[in-house]
């Protein structure tokens, strides 16, 4: 993340910044502002900063001054220079000092994110450059490895041109007809537990430890290089090379290499995983077909069978259950309950789904990824008719969306699938509840109509608040307000007032009463009759009586 400090005088275009900037996607998480350069100079002391945008006339200290001192006490800060007039002077004081870029009031939303965008691919390339992993030979260390991983995407995707990119070739080893390769695919079962854990929730911390593990496990002189695929979450593609060796030897080797893969990171990093072993090849190009095959054998493996262990899924083999597990001719159903904000209907809904499945006796990977994606579309439609801004909705049913909204995505079990499928029920359960309470005309009178219907049931506040999305203490002192007593003095008054009606009823037992009530327990009621009345329910029944007699 990266801070950026703003100095100019004018309070309207400091704001205008602000608000044009993209500073989410240019990961900026703090902008400070500072009214002119003498004031920047004291936040730069005060604060750490990666960015400056300065205009280039303000009093105290005008923007060529400004720079001067930054090219000379600050000779590492990257600035951008703003300014009104076109002037040589302000021109040339920012080529000398190197300025990112020059920008020309007004300022528009397109230039000022590509001024952004440049300042902040330069930052990122410094901050590569001052990795904890630099070595005197940095440029080449540091370079090769992304350069291997481009190749070797550009093969699985099926865009390399082998005779335009011959001078790649020796790369990755390509240029010894000798050499044999293939591709091996790891999913992370257990990724956001491990990740959290012990891995201080860095995702790519995470992904560069498994790559590392990989590249070093040596098994029958196979040498490895392995990345994240930066496609498809929490996979990690490794390519074999092996020199020379029979196709039935080579296929013998990396399903001992991926065996060792799977143990050594259960072992050391309690990682969960399914890997798939793809054919090795003699021509590097083979290697898309090696991984769609590598990749099939992991999407294979059946849910079902997956008890929380690393797995190695079988070339060739696929899962096919009987029934086709398609969630849509449920949406009706799990519309209606949510619609009428019973949650526990939906969820019921939901588990119902997931029991069919669970009995049909096969459920792939997958299948489990494109249920996922169908139920996240399906139930954004209908979320969306309900109401709901589809700001509050994941775009798709990618991992990354979903874990934007909290929800865990990880299943090495079926029984995580399950809950998966639960909490996105309890998510769009309570989308729908917040656009529903957020656009309902609040009454306090429907409160008070709600307890009057419903004075037997067990009455909590949260009811209210959930409904009308109101924080307990407004609604509290609203309803006070408005008919002298708090909510549970009411409720209490209503079946007191009940309580009377029915105890002049002689054909009614206290215990009958005492349920018609909604209280459980018979001397319970008592008790709270006395409290309120000063007497028993006996007792005012027996004055009843005595003064029907006179």
């Amino acid at each position: 993340m990266y801070r950026v400090l703003i100095i100019d005088d004018e309070e309207p275009l400091r704001e205008a910044i602000r608000i044009l900037g993209d500073w989410e996607g240019l990961q900026v998480d703090e902008v400070l502002e500072a009214t002119d350069g003498r004031a920047g100079l004291a936040m730069l002391e005060k604060h750490n900063t990666d960015l400056v945008m300065v205009d280039m006339k303000m009093p105290e200290l005008n923007g060529v001054e400004f720079l001067r001192i930054v090219e000379r006490e600050y000779p590492d800060l990257l600035t951008i220079v703003i300014s009104g007039y076109n002037d040589f002077e302000f021109t040339r004081q920012a080529i000398h000092s190197k300025v990112v870029d020059y920008l020309l009031k007004p300022i528009n939303r397109h230039d000022l994110n590509q001024a952004l965008r440049k300042a902040i691919d330069i930052l990122e390339a410094k901050r590569q450059l001052q990795s904890e992993s630099i070595t005197r030979n940095i440029a080449f260390n540091m370079s090769l490895p992304k350069l291997k991983e481009k190749i070797y995407l550009s093969i699985i995707e099926r865009s390399f041109k082998k005779q335009s990119s011959r001078a790649f070739l020796p790369l990755i080893g390509a240029d010894d007809p000798a050499n044999r390769f293939g591709a091996l695919v790891l999913r992370i079962l257990n990724m956001e537990a491990v990740r959290d854990s012990r891995f201080n929730s860095d995702t790519e911390l995470l992904y560069f430890a498994v790559a590392n593990v990989i590249n070093e496990v040596a098994v029958d002189n196979l040498l490895c290089f392995s990345f994240a695929n930066p496609k498809q979450e929490r996979e990690i593609i490794a390519i074999y090379t092996v020199n020379g060796g029979y196709p039935q030897d080579l296929s013998f080797r990396s399903e001992r290499f991926m065996k060792k893969v799977v143990s050594t990171l259960s072992d050391l990093f309690g990682v969960l995983s399914a890997g798939g072993i793809g054919q090795a090849c003699q021509n590097v190009v083979e290697l898309a077909q090696s991984y769609e095959e590598a990749l099939s054998s992991v999407l294979a493996i059946d849910l079902l069978k997956l008890k929380g262990e690393a797995v190695i899924g079988s070339a060739g083999k696929s899962v096919v259950s009987k029934d086709i597990h398609s969630f849509s001719s449920r949406v009706p159903i799990l519309r209606s309950a949510l619609e009428a904000g019973n949650l526990n209907h939906a969820k019921s809904v939901m588990a119902e789904f997931a029991k069919k499945i669970k009995v049909s006796g096969a459920f792939s990977l997958g299948a489990a990824d494109r249920t996922v994606r169908e139920i996240v579309v399906l139930l954004n439609d209908v979320v969306l008719e309900l109401g709901v801004p589809a700001e509050s909705l994941p775009p798709s049913g990618g991992e990354r969306a979903l874990r934007a909204l909290g929800l865990r995505t990880d299943f090495a079990t079926f029984d995580q699938f399950e809950s998966l499928l639960i909490q996105l029920t309890e998510y769009y359960g309570e989308q729908i509840r917040r656009s529903m309470a957020a656009n309902r005309p609040f009454n306090v009178d429907d409160i008070r109509a709600y307890i009057d219907n419903h004075y037997f049931e067990d009455i909590k506040i949260s009811m209210f608040t959930e409904k009308y999305f109101l924080s307990r203490e407004y609604l509290m002192k609203l309803f006070k307000q408005q008919y002298g007593y708090g909510i549970h003095e009411y409720v209490q008054k209503v079946r007191m007032d009940k309580a009377k009606e029915l105890l002049d009823d002689s054909s009614l037992k206290i215990q009958e009463i005492s349920e018609m009530l909604g209280y459980k327990d018979k001397n319970y009621f008592s008790k709270a009759f006395r409290n309120y009345y000063s007497l028993s329910p006996s007792e005012y029944r027996a004055n009843q009586d005595g003064e029907g007699k006179k």
